[in-house]
């Protein structure tokens, strides 16, 4: 599965950790969490995120 970086704050959502303080578990596609997930560092949305080629 492809992680997602936020490019605000440059957290990056690696879905095979998920975000277990969202409720987000490991093994969801950044495409399955739902559209009202903030990031976590900076609380900007889904739509501030963009494929993570590292």
């Amino acid at each position: 599965m492809k992680k997602y970086i936020c490019t605000v704050c440059e957290y990056i959502y690696d879905p095979e950790q998920g975000d277990l303080e969202s409720g987000i578990e490991p093994g969801t596609a950044f495409e399955d969490i739902p559209d009202d997930w903030t990031c976590p560092l900076c609380g900007v949305g889904k739509e501030d995120f963009e494929p993570y080629e590292g």
